[in-house]
C-alpha cells in the first residue's frame, strides 16, 4: 500500500458511518471509543469490538501526543468490516510524517521509533496506511470479519491478513498495554515490572525473563522483576534497553526464541515500563530535592546562631558527615594565604588520625596542594588518592576564607544534586564564618571601648571602701551607656560618680566619654557641684543629637569622729539605698533634672551623713528595670535585697546586689547593669 492510498470504503453505502470532530485532550481516546462501539452494535459486528477499540486508542492517543491538534474520526461500517480513520491537522511534509507502511518483505522491525505504537495496527489491522493531505495527515485501518472476502483495492492494494496463527491476541495486547502501576502502594514498581515482564513473556513464549534496573546510587543494576527459569548457560538472550534518563539506567532480558514479534513487543514492553521508571526518577529527584532543601534551612539556621569562629568552623564537618560525604574537613586562609585545619570529621573516628595525617602532607600531588589550588583559583578541585573527594573554596562577599574538603561516599561518587549542595553549604558556610568574625570583631572593639569608659581600679581610701559591679547587655557587642567613676577632689575629698546615657552604642559612648571627661576636667580645676551639673548640661544640650544623661554625684569627705559626711547631687538619677550598719535599708537624696533635655536644671543638695558600718549603694536603671516576663526588678525589691547585707564589706554588698539582679531572670540582661558601693569602713 503506498502512503498516498486511501481507506477502503466499499458497501458503505449500506452501512453506517460516522464523522466526529474531537479536541486534543487526554479525554478524546475515550471519546472516539465510544463512536466506535456504537457504529459496531449498530453494524452487528461487536466480534471485532476488541480489536477495534484497541487500534482507535493507539492511533487517537498517538495523534493527541504528536500532533496536538484537533482530530477527524471517521468510522466506516459495512456488510464485512470496518474502517476507521484518524486525521490531524498538523503542517509537515509527508516524508516527515511518514508512519512506515510495509510490504510482505518488510520486517516489523522497521516501522520508525516514533510510530512504535503502530505495531499494534500492523499486528491486528487487514490493512492500513496514511493519507496526506494539505490540511493534515490521516491514518487508517480496516479490519475485516473473519473468513469475509476483503474487497479489492485495485493496483495499489495491500492485503493484511495475518497468517501468524502464533502472534499475539488482542485480548493480550490490551492488557498489556492496559496494565498499570497501583497508585496507592508505598513502591508499586516491582508489582508492575514483574506484571508487565510475565505478560510479554507469555505472548511471545519466553522460557524466563529479567528486568535490571540501576538508580545510581551506587548499588549497580539490581533485579526489579524476574519470571520463570534462569537462562541456560550459551543460551541467545534478547536485551532491550530500559529509555530512561540518568542517573536511572537497565535492560530488559528475555530468554525467547526468535520470530517475528518478540523484539518489537520487548521494547514495546521496555518503552511501558520506562515511562513508568521516568515519573519514579522524577518524584524520586523531586523528594530528594526537597529533602535538601530542608537540609539546607537546617544548616542555615544552626549555622546563624553560632557567633562564635571557631564553633561555627567545628560545626561545618558535622552538617556534612556522613550526609553528604565520607570525610570533611574546613581550612581556613590567613593574610598570606596559608591554610591551616581548623575542623576535621570522618565517619569513621577510627580513621580520624589518618585523616590528619593524610591533609598535613605536603608535597606538588598532596592534598595540601590541591586545596592550596582550590583556595587561590577560588573553583572547585578533584582530590585524588588515598582519601577520593573533592575541595570548594570558602568565599563570602569577595574574600577568600579557606577551603571546605570533602570526601567522598564509600560506596558511590557524588552525584550532580550532591556536589550542587555542598557547594551552597560551602557559600552558607563561608558566610557564617565571616558573620562570626565580624561580630567576634565588633565584640572586641566593644569590650574595649566599654573599658575605657570605667576605671580600671578604685582608689584605696584609709576609712573609705569602694566596690563596683558592672554587667553589659546581653548584646556583648554592643557598648552600653552606664558608667561609673571616683575621682580625687581638690580638698582632699573623693567624688563618686554613676550615671547612664540614654540609648547604646559608638554614639552613646562618645556622650560616655564625654561626660565622664567633663566632670573630671570640672571637678579638677575645683568647680563647686552645681556648677558642674550646669556646665555639663549646656554641653550636651548644644551638642544636641538627642541624647541625655542621668547622674549622681556625691563627694564624700571626713566628718565627726569616725563619721563620713557626703554631699548627694541627683541629676534625674534614682536614689541611692543607705544601708545602715546596724540594720535597716531607706532611699535618700531628692532627684534633680537631667541633663541634656533643658536649658536650666535643677539639683538639690542632699547631706547625709556615714557611720562606721554604713554603705550608700548607687545602681543604674538596669538594675530595678531587670525583667521576668512582666514583672520587674524593682526599687522595694533591691532596698529589701540590700537589707540582709549590713555589715558586710563594700566589695561583698556590691556582688551579692548583681547575683540579686542577674538571678532575678533567666535571660541575659537586657540593659547594662551598673552598682557602685560606697562604705564607711572606719573601726
Amino acid at each position: 500500500m503506498s502512503a498516498e492510498a486511501g481507506p477502503a470504503t466499499a458497501g458503505a453505502p449500506d452501512g453506517a458511518i460516522r464523522r466526529v470532530r474531537l479536541p486534543a485532550d487526554r479525554r478524546t481516546p475515550a471519546a472516539a471509543r465510544a463512536v466506535v462501539r456504537s457504529v459496531l452494535t449498530e453494524s452487528h459486528l461487536d466480534e471485532l469490538a476488541n480489536e477495534a477499540l484497541l487500534l482507535t486508542t493507539e492511533l487517537t492517543t498517538n495523534a493527541v501526543e504528536h500532533a496536538r491538534t484537533e482530530l477527524d474520526i471517521e468510522v466506516v461500517a459495512d456488510a464485512v468490516g470496518l474502517t476507521v480513520t484518524v486525521s490531524d491537522f498538523a503542517p509537515g511534509s509527508g516524508d516527515e510524517l511518514t508512519v512506515g507502511t510495509r510490504n510482505d518483505s518488510t520486517e516489523i522491525d522497521e516501522v520508525s521509533e516514533r510510530g512504535r505504537g503502530l505495531l499494534l495496527v500492523d499486528h491486528f489491522a487487514s490493512r492500513w496506511g496514511t493519507t496526506y493531505l494539505p490540511t493534515g495527515k490521516g491514518v487508517w485501518f480496516r479490519l475485516d470479519r473473519p473468513g469475509a472476502d476483503a474487497p479489492d483495492e485495485g493496483a495499489d492494494g495491500d492485503p493484511r491478513v495475518s497468517t501468524d496463527r502464533s502472534s499475539p491476541s488482542a485480548s493480550a495486547m490490551s492488557e498489556l498495554m492496559q496494565t498499570a502501576p497501583d497508585l496507592y502502594a508505598d513502591d508499586p514498581l516491582p508489582d508492575f515490572a514483574t506484571s508487565l515482564l510475565s505478560r510479554v513473556a507469555e505472548m511471545v513464549g519466553a522460557a524466563g525473563g529479567t528486568i535490571r534496573l540501576d538508580r545510581g546510587d551506587g548499588q549497580g543494576r539490581q533485579v526489579l522483576a524476574r519470571f520463570g527459569r534462569p537462562p541456560r548457560p550459551g543460551s541467545e538472550l534478547l536485551r532491550v534497553p530500559l529509555t530512561v534518563h540518568r542517573p536511572y539506567g537497565g535492560e530488559l532480558e528475555l530468554d525467547a526464541a526468535p520470530s517475528a514479534y518478540a523484539r518489537p513487543l520487548a521494547v514495546l514492553t521496555a518503552e511501558r515500563l520506562s515511562l513508568h521508571l521516568e515519573n519514579d526518577r522524577l518524584r524520586r529527584a523531586d523528594v530528594r530535592r526537597q529533602v535538601w532543601l530542608t537540609f539546607l534551612a537546617e544548616a542555615s539556621e544552626l549555622l546563624a546562631q553560632s557567633l562564635d569562629v571557631d564553633l561555627t568552623m567545628a560545626l561545618v564537618p558535622q552538617l556534612v558527615v556522613p550526609r553528604l560525604g565520607q570525610w570533611c574537613a574546613v581550612h581556613t586562609a590567613d593574610e598570606w594565604g596559608r591554610l591551616r585545619l581548623a575542623a576535621a570529621s570522618h565517619a569513621d573516628e577510627s580513621m580520624l588520625p589518618q585523616l590528619h595525617k593524610v591533609l598535613a602532607e605536603t608535597g606538588q600531588d598532596s592534598i595540601q596542594a590541591r586545596l592550596r589550588e582550590a583556595s587561590r583559583s577560588a573553583a572547585q578541585i578533584p582530590l585524588g588518592g588515598p582519601m577520593e573527594g573533592f575541595a570548594v573554596p570558602l568565599i563570602a562577599r569577595g574574600e577568600r576564607l579557606g577551603t571546605l574538603a570533602v570526601g567522598r561516599h564509600q560506596r558511590h561518587r557524588h552525584d550532580p544534586d550532591e556536589v550542587a549542595v555542598l557547594e551552597d553549604v560551602a557559600r552558607r558556610a563561608a558566610l557564617a564564618i565571616e558573620n562570626a568574625r565580624i561580630h567576634a570583631e565588633r565584640r572586641r572593639v566593644a569590650q574595649t571601648l566599654q573599658q575605657s569608659l570605667l576605671p580600671p581600679v578604685l582608689p584605696l581610701v584609709d576609712g573609705i571602701g569602694f566596690a563596683a559591679e558592672y554587667v553589659p547587655t546581653g548584646d556583648d557587642a554592643e557598648v552600653g551607656g552606664d558608667f561609673y567613676d571616683v575621682v580625687p577632689l581638690p580638698d582632699g575629698r573623693w567624688l563618686v560618680v554613676i550615671g547612664d546615657v540614654s540609648g547604646k552604642g559608638v554614639q552613646a559612648a562618645a556622650v560616655t566619654g564625654l561626660v565622664r571627661d567633663v566632670i573630671r576636667v570640672l571637678v579638677g580645676d575645683g568647680k563647686p557641684l552645681p556648677e558642674v551639673l550646669a556646665r555639663l548640661n549646656e554641653t550636651l544640650v548644644e551638642r544636641g543629637g538627642g541624647r541625655y544623661c542621668t547622674l549622681a554625684l556625691a563627694a564624700v569627705g571626713p566628718g565627726q569622729g569616725d563619721q563620713l559626711d557626703v554631699s548627694l547631687h541627683l541629676a534625674g538619677h534614682d536614689q541611692p539605698v543607705l544601708l545602715a550598719g546596724a540594720g535597716g535599708a531607706g532611699f535618700v537624696g531628692t532627684s534633680g533634672t537631667a541633663l541634656g533635655l533643658l536649658d536650666t536644671i535643677t539639683s538639690p543638695t542632699a547631706k547625709i551623713v556615714l557611720s562606721p558600718g554604713d554603705s550608700l549603694i548607687f545602681y543604674t536603671d538596669g538594675v530595678t528595670e531587670r525583667r521576668r516576663g512582666r514583672e520587674l526588678f524593682g526599687t522595694d525589691r533591691l532596698r529589701d535585697a540590700a537589707a540582709p547585707l549590713a555589715g558586710y564589706s563594700a566589695d561583698v554588698v556590691a556582688a551579692r546586689l548583681r547575683s540579686a539582679a542577674i538571678n532575678f531572670s533567666v535571660e541575659p540582661p537586657r540593659d547594662d547593669i551598673a552598682i557602685l558601693v560606697l562604705r564607711n569602713d572606719a573601726i
